[in-house]
């Protein structure tokens, strides 16, 4: 598989593009801003693969190394302990916790744009937990730290359109939604259907990462931790992932933190321009910045939605990931309008095969159609934000529409 290199924005270009200072930029100053501006939008737009990577945040890798680790502390926790650990923290799940056989885990906040940063009251009967006592204090400064890139882009790409669309629909939400995931390992799998089964058949016989793999459907998908899809806000921002070995899923203090196996985030991206799955390569160090579905509506094209999705590193049994990820939306009740916008890209992504050759890549992007309902089936004229959203999912999921497990 080809790998995409992220176009890299450095912080301190972010906020020189994005400032609002209205004395004269120098004629270095002006070179620069212009030259940026056009990469991003070329990052960002239909010809480009819809995301980049920041550089350079200030206090970025410890907010992201305070906060990461959790995630699977959490996910293996005992479910009645981390039911008391999420109330204490006011965090939630929209992913079925319950089930074992889960690939991912999910753990939610929505956080305030003026959020004034505060210390969680904990209950003082769990108070006394060992390495959760700055969860929801985590949730907020990287939540917050990651907003202000989101807006940042927003007014860097507005004015590049024209108007303050973008910028202006994030601050009339008022917050976005934050969530810190982990990607459960095979041998995690394993274990927890172990855990959830009644002792005597788990004791009867052990089941084996293999045998489990092909009890759980064993088809492609099985490769894929979140299958492919877009996002539906405006941006998506994520932190680059930690990756995580363990020999043994039952203690989650024995894990070693470890390199991007191949030198990979295993995020995947679809370019419709190039007709072709990327891998994404990304600093540790960076945030990702993916376009969503209703940034792609308000600009009228002129930027584009990220087909993505994350891959398991093959032979890696005990590799787990972990992110953080703010999802910036508009508020529920913005309407959309389909006047203006190119009707070739709202008939959905265009999957063309070129030559015999192309086989395999034909394969892929058949199965990717299947899978993506096509925007047009998703999106109507003088349709809400809250109306989109829940067709999406609908369409994604089924049922009625309530937002399920990516």
């Amino acid at each position: 598989m080809e790998v995409l290199q992220l176009y890299e924005l450095s912080y301190s270009d972010l906020l020189l593009v994005s400032s609002n200072d209205v004395s004269p930029p120098s004629p270095e100053e002006l070179e620069r801003v212009e030259s940026t501006s056009k990469a991003i939008m070329e990052a960002l737009g239909p010809m480009g693969p819809g995301l980049l990577s920041i550089t350079g945040v200030p206090n970025a890798a410890a907010l992201r190394r305070n906060l990461l680790p959790l995630a699977r502390k959490l996910a293996l926790l005992e479910p009645n302990h981390r039911k008391l650990i999420l109330k204490d923290h006011k965090l939630g799940s929209d992913v079925p916790l319950k089930n074992p056989e889960r690939n991912v885990s999910s753990f939610a906040m929505q956080i305030k744009y003026s959020h004034d940063i505060e210390d969680t009251q904990l209950n003082s009967e769990h108070e006394s937990v060992s390495g959760f006592e700055n969860l929801g204090n985590g949730f907020r400064d990287l939540g917050i730290c990651m907003m202000e890139l989101g807006l940042r882009l927003a007014r860097i790409c507005d004015r590049a359109i024209g108007g303050q669309e973008l910028e202006q629909s994030l601050l009339e939400s008022g917050t976005a939604k934050a969530r810190l995931i982990h990607y459960h390992s095979f041998l995690e799998k394993t274990i927890l259907v172990q855990e959830a089964r009644p002792k005597k058949a788990v004791n009867s016989k052990r089941i084996r990462i293999g045998d489990e793999d092909k009890r759980s459907g064993g088809d492609d998908s099985s490769n894929l931790w979140q299958q492919w899809h877009y996002d539906y806000g405006i941006f998506t921002v994520l932190t680059a992932p930690l990756f995580v070995l363990a020999s043994n899923a039952q203690a989650p203090e024995e894990r070693e933190e470890c390199a991007y196996p191949n030198g990979h985030t295993y995020l995947q991206v679809f370019d419709p321009s190039k007709n072709n799955v990327f891998m994404v390569k990304a600093s540790p160090k960076s945030f990702i910045i993916q376009v969503g579905e209703s940034a792609d509506i308000i600009s009228r094209g002129k930027l584009c939605a990220t087909l993505h999705s994350v891959a398991r590193p093959p032979k890696f049994e005990n590799l787990s990931r972990e992110t953080f990820v703010l999802f910036l939306q508009p508020a529920w009740n913005k309407t959309f309008s389909t006047e203006d916008y190119p009707m070739n890209q709202i008939s959905g992504t265009s999957f063309e095969v070129k030559r015999d050759d192309e086989l395999e890549r034909s394969r892929l992007t058949e199965e990717i159609q299947k899978i993506v309902p096509p925007l047009a089936m998703r999106l109507k004229n003088g349709m809400t934000f809250a109306d989109f959203s829940r067709e999406t999912t609908k369409q994604y999921y089924g049922g009625t529409g309530l937002q399920s497990n990516r």
